[in-house]
C-alpha cells in the first residue's frame, strides 16, 4: 500500500535576515497566536504568508523527521503550539556547497508538497541467490556462511527473507561475533593450541583479582569499594535527595568505531562515542556512566609545508573521504559533541599519526582508528544479568527508525574501500545525545532504585533491532510486535525498521508488573518507551507484524547464533627487517624540534580546549595539570562519590609503530606504558587490583599479519599472567586496510591497552608538574633494555622504523617498581612524576616543566649507558620522579629498583643536560612554544576571529594565580538540623547534565534538596510554594536546538502552570536562585536579571564559536551579591564549559550588576569574549545570580584542575557561596 508522509501537508514559512528559513508543517492552520510564539521561538523571525520561497535550498532529507525536529517539535508542544507535525530549517544553497547526502538534500523551491512523499515500503523479499544478495548489499558474508544459510533454506522447506539474510549477516558479522579471535590460527602449517580468545581469557582464570563480571557482558565489572549514593528518594516526581551506602563494582569498557569514522568522521566518532557509553550503561542490569577516554590515530596531518616526515615518506593519496587534518578535527569534534551534550567528561586519551613505505608495503592509519573508551560504576547486587522469563516484556526505550547505519556490523567488518561508497554512507549512524541522555536517566532511576526491576538490558549498537532484542533473548526466546517498533520514516522496509542502527536506544527486559514503574519514570523524564514484545520461552526469534501477520523474521536462536561455521586462519611467519637512520649529537635540537611538533608528542590543546573535563562534579584529574594547564597529565581519575576518597582511575597505552619491528614487544610496551601512567594515583590494592581492555586493530589476512596478530595477543597474554594482572574486556578491528586503486594501504596492527583500577584517595594522586621547592629527580629504567631508537617518534621523524625496538625484559622488575612507587605515593614522598612514552627521555624531562612557570632543573645523564641520542629519544619504558625533599632520599636509596639519580629542580626556566663532557641548556619557554605549534595549526582549523592566534601568544601568560578569602579554613560547613533546613529546588529539563553537583553543593551547604523536572512544573506536580532556592543547573536542554536555553524558556513563558510558578517564585521577597551555565542562559533569556532594562543583555555564541572547556580564574567584584559580596576582592579558579557563553550587554557597564569577572581579559582565559569581562551578573536586589563558570563543579579541592598544595581544606572557598545563601533564607525568618 502507498504511505504518505502527510495527506494533507500544510506549511508556514518563517525568515531569518540571513535569508535562514523555518518550515513548519502543522495539520491545521497556525493562529495568530501560534504564529507570534514561533516568531519568539525563532528569534523574531517574520512569518512569511507564502505557500512558497523560490530559490535553491539545502534542508533535510524529506523522508527522514531529523533530532533537531524532533527537540523543535516537543518544544513547541511545551510552549502550547499544538498540531505541528514537523519543523525543519533551510538554508541557501550558496552557503551549503557541501553537505551530507545522507542527512540533507537541494530543494528547488520551498512548497507545500516539499514533505509529501509516496512511498511503498519494499515489501518483504525472499531471497533466491543469497550469494548474489551478499555481493548486493555488501553483507561480507564468506563463503562457507552462504553455503550456511542455502542449507538452511533448505533444512526449513522455503527461502529466507531478506531480514533473516540481512539479520544473520549483522548478529554473525566479525564486528558482533569475533570470529577471527574465536577461529583456529594455523601457522606454517601447523595448528595452534589457543584461539586467541582463550589466551586472553587465560589472564583472568590465571589472577582473577578484583574480577567480578568479564567476557560475558556489555562492560567488565570489577570490585570496588563501599561509597554513598546521592540520589533523589524517587524519580518519579519531585523528590528530596539523600545519601545511602553500597558496595560497588566499577566497569571498564572501551569500543572502536573506526569504519565510519573513516567515512564520515563527525558523526562516526560522535556515535562511537555513545555506543560504547551505552554498553556502561547496559551491564549488568544497568550501570551509571561516569568518564570517557577517546583515541584518534590518522595518517600525517600535513597542516604545514616543511615538515620533512612528511614531504620525504609516503606521498599524499587521493583520500577516499576525508583528509587526515580534517578527520582529526571532525572526529574529535564528533567525540566532544556527543561527550558534552550527553553530560560525559573525558577524562584521558591519545592521538598518534603514522605513514611509512618499506619492503613494498605501506602503512598507515588511512583506515582510522577511533577508540571510545569509559568507565563507571554499578551497584555490586546488580552486576549480573538474570534471565529472562516468560512472559515478561521486551522493552525499547528511546528514539525513532530511520534508514540510518543499515549494513554497520557488515561493512565495518570490511576493509574501507572494499564496496561501493553509496553502501559505505548509507552504514554511517547519526547521533542524538539528548535522546540518548533521556534514555540513561530513565535507567539510572532504575538502577538507584532499592529494588531494581531490569532483568536484562542491553544497548541498540551494530545490527539494530536485530541484535538487540536478539541477544536479550538468547537464552528463551521471544515475539516481537513488528508494528510497536517505532518508525521516523514510513518508507521503510520491514528489513530496515528491523535492522536500521539509529542510535540512542537500550533493550530492556522487565516483569510485566513492573511496566507502570518504569512508564512513569521515562514519562517524567521525556524518553519514549515502546512495549515491543514478549519473552515466549519457545527459543524463537520472531518479528511479525500484528496486523499483516506477516513475518519477516522467523528462525530458531540456533539458526541464527550457534551454528556458523568456524573460521580457520591460514598464515605464515615472515621477518621484516628495516632500515636504521644514522644519528649525531651535533643535531640534538633539529631532532627535538621535530619530535616536539609530531601529533603524538606535540601538545593535545587543541583536544582539551573543547571537550568538557568537568560535568558531573566528580572529575578528580584530567588532562591537564599546573598553573599553566597544560595537557600533560598521566592519568584520569574520577570520585566515586561526593563524600568519600574513593575513586577510579584508568589510563591508556599502545606502542604499535614498535609493534611493526616485534609484534610481541609492542605488546608489552603497551601495557608498560599503560601501567606507567596508572601508577600515579594511589590504587586499593595496588598492581593486582588492575584490570586491562585490550581494543585489536590489525590488517588481518594480508600475508603475515594474522600470525603477527597471534604472537601479539600471546604477549598480552603472557606479560600479563606475569604480572599477576587481568584482561577481562576488550574489542577487535580486525579488517585495518584501506584500498585504493593504486594499491592498499595497511593500517599498522595495534592494540590499545585501558588500565583501570580502584583508587584509595583521589587526594594524593601525582602529577607531571616539577615542583621548584621540592627535592631531588630520579629515573627509573622499567623496560632493563637498552637504549633503542627504533619504533621511536625520533625514528618517524627520518622516514625509519628502524631494526631494533625497546622491549619490556623483566615482569617482576616491572610488578616491584609499580608497588614500591605506589608506597611511596601513599607514604606521601613523591612531589611529582611523569612516564616516558611518545618523544622518549627528552620530551618527558621538558614536559615536567612546562606546566610551571620558570620551572627547571640541572641534570647529569652521565650515569645511563649508551649514546646521547638514545638515551634521550629511545621509547624505553620508564618513570622520573620527585621526592617531596631530600630527607627521603634514603627510602629510595634502600630499595632494591635500579633508580638514577638526575639532578635537582631549578627556577631559571632552563632544563640543564650534562652526559659527560656534552653539556646543554634548553629554554624550557622556548620549546615549549615549539610543542605547542602543532596544537596552533590545528585549532586554527576549528576555532573562528582568529582567536587560535591568541591563544598560541598567550597559552603560557595567564597563569592561574588565587586570592583566597581571609581566615578561610578550608572545613566543612556546619549543617542545622534535617527539621531547620530550607528547602532549595534543583530545577532541570531535558538535557540537563548539572543536577547532582548543584544538588550536593546545597545538600552540602545545609539545604534539604528537591529534584524539580521542567515536566514537574508543566503537570503541576510541583509548584515551587514550598521552595526559598532555585539552582536552575547547566546542560544542553533541548539539546541546544533554536539557541541555548530557548527551548526551556520557551517551555516556562508559555506554560500556564510553569509561568506561575516561576513568577511567584520570583515576587516572593523570601527567595534566591542561582542559574548557572545553561540556567544562567535560561534566567538571561527570561528576562529575570535585569527585568527594569528596555534592551536586556543576551547570551550569544563565543566568539570561538566553539564550545569552550577549561579551568580559569576569577576575580570576584565588589557586590551586593547575596552568595558572593562576602567573596569581592577574592580571586579564585573554576570551571568552564560552554558554546554561547558570551555577555552580550549593549548598555554602559554600570547599568549591570556585574559580580564576578574573568582574570584577565584576553582570550582563553576570557574564553568567550564577554562584554566588560563578565563572568557573573547578579540582579539589583542581589538575590538573583547567574553564571557561565561552574562554581558548584568547584567545591572541593579534588575539583579543581590546579589547587594550593600547601593547604588541608576540606572545600574550596565556592562553598562559601551556598552556604551564605542558606544563611540569608534563615535570616528571614
Amino acid at each position: 500500500m502507498l504511505v504518505t508522509r502527510s495527506t494533507a501537508p500544510m506549511i508556514s514559512f518563517f525568515g531569518l535576515e540571513d535569508r535562514s528559513i523555518f518550515a513548519v508543517q502543522t495539520q491545521q492552520p497556525l493562529s495568530d497566536q501560534d504564529k507570534e510564539r514561533l516568531s519568539w521561538l525563532f528569534s523574531d523571525a517574520a512569518y512569511l504568508g507564502h505557500d512558497s520561497i523560490p530559490g535553491i535550498w539545502v534542508g533535510p532529507r524529506a523522508v527522514m523527521i531529523t533530532p533537531w525536529s524532533t527537540n523543535a517539535t516537543e518544544i513547541t508542544q511545551n510552549m502550547g503550539v499544538s498540531g505541528i507535525i514537523r519543523l525543519e530549517i533551510f538554508e541557501p544553497k550558496a552557503q551549503h556547497t557541501v553537505f551530507d547526502p545522507m542527512l540533507y538534500q537541494v530543494y528547488p523551491q520551498l512548497d507545500q508538497h516539499m514533505f509529501y512523499q509516496q512511498i511503498e515500503p519494499a515489501p518483504i523479499e525472499y531471497i533466491d541467490d543469497i550469494a548474489q544478495y551478499n555481493q548486493e548489499q555488501g553483507l561480507a558474508l564468506s563463503n562457507d556462511e552462504v553455503d550456511y544459510l542455502n542449507q538452511l533454506g533448505e533444512k526449513l522447506s522455503r527461502k529466507l527473507t531478506d531480514a533473516e539474510v540481512f539479520g544473520f549477516s549483522q548478529v554473525n558479522s566479525e564486528h558482533c561475533r569475533h570470529k577471527i579471535f574465536n577461529g583456529t590460527f594455523i601457522l606454517d602449517g601447523t595448528a595452534q593450541n589457543e584461539s586467541l580468545f582463550q589466551m586472553i581469557k587465560k589472564t583472568t582464570a590465571t589472577h582473577p583479582g578484583q574480577v567480578v563480571s568479564a567476557y560475558k557482558d556489555n562492560v567488565a565489572f570489577i570490585q570496588g569499594p563501599e561509597v554513598v549514593q546521592f540520589a533523589p528518594k524517587s524519580s518519579e516526581g519531585p523528590d528530596f535527595y539523600q545519601e545511602k551506602t553500597f558496595k560497588s563494582v566499577l566497569s571498564l569498557k572501551a569500543e572502536t568505531h573506526n569504519f565510519p569514522t573513516t567515512v564520515e568522521p563527525f558523526n562516526g566518532a560522535a556515535t562511537g562515542s555513545g555506543g560504547e557509553i551505552r554498553d556502561r550503561l547496559a551491564g549488568g542490569k544497568g550501570s551509571v556512566p561516569l568518564a570517557g577516554t577517546a583515541v584518534y590515530m590518522t595518517p600525517y596531518s600535513r597542516l604545514v609545508p616543511g615538515r620533512a616526515w612528511e614531504e620525504n615518506g609516503v606521498p599524499a593519496r587521493k583520500w577516499l573521504y576525508q583528509t587526515p587534518a580534517d578527520l582529526l578535527i571532525k572526529a574529535s569534534n564528533g567525540a566532544s559533541d556527543f561527550g558534552n551534550k550527553f553530560g560525559q567528561p573525558l577524562i584521558n586519551g591519545s592521538v598518534l599519526t603514522f605513514e611509512h613505505r618499506e619492503n613494498n608495503l605501506t602503512w598507515g592509519y588511512d583506515k582510522v582508528i577511533m577508540q571510545a573508551g569509559g568507565v563507571g560504576y554499578a551497584k555490586a547486587e546488580q552486576a549480573k544479568k538474570d534471565k529472562p522469563q516468560t512472559g515478561d516484556a521486551i522493552v525499547v526505550l528511546g528514539g525513532d527508525n530511520y534508514r540510518i547505519g543499515m549494513g554497520g556490523a557488515a561493512v565495518s567488518s570490511a576493509d574501507t574501500g572494499a564496496f561501493g561508497s553509496a553502501i559505505e554512507l548509507n552504514a554511517i549512524q547519526r547521533s542524538n545525545p539528548e535522546m540518548q541522555k533521556r534514555a540513561a536517566n530513565a535507567i539510572r532511576a532504575l538502577v538507584e532504585s532499592d529494588q531494581n526491576p531490569i532483568t536484562s538490558i542491553h544497548d541498540h549498537g551494530a545490527g539494530g533491532h536485530l541484535n538487540c532484542l536478539s541477544e536479550l533473548i538468547e537464552d528463551t526466546g521471544g515475539h516481537i510486535n513488528l508494528d510497536a517498533l517505532p518508525v521516523g520514516d514510513p518508507s521503510l522496509s520491514a528489513k530496515e525498521i528491523i535492522g536500521n542502527e539509529s542510535q540512542e536506544r537500550m533493550g530492556l527486559v522487565i516483569p510485566e508488573k513492573d511496566l507502570p514503574l518504569l512508564a512513569s519514570i521515562a514519562e517524567r523524564e521525556r524518553a519514549p518507551w515502546y512495549r515491543v514484545g514478549t519473552v515466549s520461552g519457545d527459543h524463537r526469534f520472531t518479528i511479525e507484524s500484528e496486523t499483516t501477520g506477516e513475518k519477516p523474521m522467523d528462525l530458531d536462536l540456533a539458526h541464527l547464533f550457534g551454528s556458523a561455521p568456524k573460521t580457520i586462519l591460514e598464515d605464515i611467519r615472515i621477518k621484516r627487517t628495516y632500515a636504521d637512520a644514522p644519528y649525531t649529537t651535533d643535531l640534538l635540537e633539529e631532532y627535538l624540534h621535530a619530535v616536539l611538533r609530531l601529533e603524538a608528542v606535540a601538545s593535545k590543546d587543541w583536544l582539551t580546549n573543547k571537550v568538557d573535563r568537568c560535568v558531573g562534579g566528580r572529575v578528580a584529574v584530567q588532562q591537564c595539570a599546573g598553573p599553566l594547564q597544560l595537557p600533560l597529565n598521566n592519568c584520569g581519575v574520577m570520585a566515586l562519590d561526593y563524600s568519600t576518597p574513593f575513586g577510579v582511575a584508568t589510563a591508556m597505552g599502545h606502542h604499535p609503530i614498535s609493534g611493526l619491528i616485534d609484534a610481541a614487544a609492542g605488546s608489552r610496551n603497551s601495557i608498560a606504558e599503560a601501567l606507567s601512567n596508572l601508577v600515579w594515583a594511589p590504587l586499593s590494592e595496588g598492581l593486582s587490583g588492575v584490570s586491562l581492555s585490550a581494543n585489536w586493530m590489525w590488517p588481518c589476512n594480508n600475508e603475515g599479519e594474522n600470525a603477527r596478530l597471534y604472537e601479539a595477543v600471546r604477549s598480552v597474554s603472557d606479560f600479563s599472567i606475569a604480572l599477576g594482572i587481568n584482561v577481562p574486556t576488550g574489542k577487535d578491528s580486525l579488517s585495518m586496510k584501506q584500498r585504493y586503486p593504486e594499491g592498499d594501504v595497511l593500517a599498522p596492527g595495534t592494540v590499545v591497552i585501558s588500565a583501570v583500577a580502584a583508587c584509595s584517595n583521589i587526594n594524593q594522586v601525582v602529577e607531571p608538574v616539577i615542583q621548584p621547592d621540592a627535592g631531588g629527580l630520579y629515573y627509573i629504567n622499567l623496560s632493563q633494555d637498552s637504549y633503542k631508537l627504533g619504533g621511536s617518534s625520533w625514528a618517524q621523524t627520518q622516514n625509519a622504523l628502524g631494526s631494533e625496538t625497546p622491549d619490556v625484559l623483566n615482569a617482576q622488575i616491572l610488578a616491584h617498581a609499580f608497588n614500591q612507587v605506589q608506597g611511596w605515593i601513599s607514604e606521601g614522598i613523591i612531589a611529582s612524576g611523569h612516564d616516558i612514552g611518545s618523544g622518549g627521555l627528552i620530551t618527558t624531562l621538558l614536559e615536567w616543566c612546562f606546566a610551571q612557570p620558570g620551572a627547571g632543573a640541572d641534570l647529569d645523564l652521565s650515569s645511563l649507558p649508551g649514546s646521547l641520542i638514545p638515551i634521550l629519544f629511545a621509547e624505553n619504558s620508564g618513570l622520573v620522579f620527585q621526592l617531596t625533599n631530600d630527607d627521603h632520599r634514603h627510602l629510595v636509596e634502600a630499595s632494591d629498583l635500579p633508580f638514577v639519580y638526575l639532578g635537582q629542580p631549578t627556577q631559571d626556566g632552563a632544563l640543564h643536560l650534562k652526559h659527560h663532557t656534552f653539556t646543554q641548556v634548553l629554554d624550557v619557554a622556548q620549546w615549549r612554544s615549539v610543542w605547542f605549534e602543532t596544537s596552533a595549526l590545528l585549532d586554527a582549523r576549528q576555532t573562528a576571529a582568529d582567536l587560535a592566534q591568541v591563544r598560541a601568544q598567550n597559552f603560557d601568560k595567564q597563569p592561574l594565580n588565587y586570592v583566597f578569602p581571609q581566615g578561610f579554613t578550608g572545613a566543612l560547613p556546619q549543617k542545622p538540623q534535617p527539621e531547620k533546613r530550607p528547602v532549595a529546588a534543583i530545577l532541570r529539563e531535558k538535557g540537563s547534565n548539572s543536577e547532582r553537583e548543584m544538588a550536593h553543593a546545597l545538600y552540602l551547604a545545609g539545604f534539604e534538596v528537591k529534584d524539580v523536572h521542567m515536566t514537574d512544573l508543566t503537570s503541576g506536580r510541583e509548584d515551587l510554594s514550598g521552595v526559598q532556592f532555585i539552582g536552575a543547573v547547566g546542560g544542553f536542554s533541548n539539546s541546544d536546538v533554536l539557541g541555548s536555553a530557548k527551548g526551556w524558556a520557551g517551555a516556562i513563558r508559555y506554560n500556564p502552570l510553569a509561568k506561575k510558578a516561576i513568577e511567584q517564585f520570583f515576587a516572593r521577597p523570601d527567595t534566591l536562585s542561582v542559574g548557572i551555565c545553561n540556567g544562567c542562559q535560561l534566567w538571561m533569556e527570561l528576562d529575570l536579571v535585569h527585568p527594569e532594562l528596555t534592551v536586556h543583555g543576551k547570551m550569544k555564541h563565543n566568539k570561538s564559536q566553539k564550545h569552550e572547556s577549561g579551568f580559569v580564574s576569577v576575580t570576584v567584584q565588589p557586590n551586593n551579591s547575596v552568595m558572593l559580596k562576602d567573596l569581592a576582592g577574592t580571586q579564585l579558579g573554576v570551571w568552564i564549559s560552554h558554546g554561547e557563553g558570551r555577555f552580550d550587554l549593549s548598555l554602559p557597564e554600570n547599568a549591570y550588576s556585574i559580580v564576578a569577572k574573568y582574570s584577565y581579559d584576553q582570550y582563553p582565559a576570557n574564553p568567550n569574549g564577554s562584554d566588560y569581562n563578565t563572568a557573573m551578573l547578579c540582579d539589583q536586589s542581589g538575590r538573583h545570580l547567574v553564571s557561565m563558570p561552574h562554581m558548584e563543579r568547584s567545591i572541593f579541592p579534588w575539583n579543581w584542575a590546579h589547587y594550593p598544595k600547601s593547604t588541608d581544606h576540606q572545600v574550596s572557598p565556592w562553598i562559601e557561596a551556598f552556604v551564605a545563601a542558606r544563611k540569608w533564607i534563615e535570616s528571614q525568618g
